[in-house]
């Protein structure tokens, strides 16, 4: 099924918040329909996915990682976010369109960090750093 304008802008919308994250990359190890946003830190070896966005029987799905105490949650107050699209449903929720632009950040930004959190404390560090010279470099 080809992709409508609008669902093409939606797409290269919710790819910018998830590349404006700091170290954040795009990949394709799943083929060109499917992009991976994955952070890392010297190592893009050992870079690890925050959000999956791909196309599910015509519709835009970006799945993003989760506190599983806030999933069932979330789900509950979002028709937009169900439970993630062949990924563990503990940890990974749905996003579909519809979902308020500032919500649909925060959850991007709360998956971000859950798989920094993970990180070793150099690839931490690294990212912060980066993120601070970014940061001083748009001040």
């Amino acid at each position: 099924m080809k992709n409508d304008n609008s669902q093409e802008a939606l797409e290269q919308q919710w790819a910018q918040l998830c590349l404006g994250m700091p170290c954040s990359f795009a990949d394709y190890p799943f083929g060109p329909e499917s992009t991976v946003f994955k952070v890392s830190g010297k190592d893009k070896s050992k870079a690890k996915m925050f959000g999956l966005l791909m196309n599910v029987r015509g519709e835009l799905v970006l799945n993003l990682k989760c506190e599983p105490a806030l999933a069932d949650q979330q789900r509950s107050e979002h028709p937009e976010i169900t439970p993630g699209y062949h990924m563990n449903k503990k940890h990974w929720n749905s996003i579909r369109a519809g979902l308020d632009p500032e919500l649909l950040q925060e959850l991007i930004e709360d998956s971000y960090d859950l798989v920094v959190d993970g990180m070793p404390r150099r690839d931490k560090e690294y990212i912060r750093l980066q993120d601070t010279i970014g940061q001083s470099v748009l001040d």
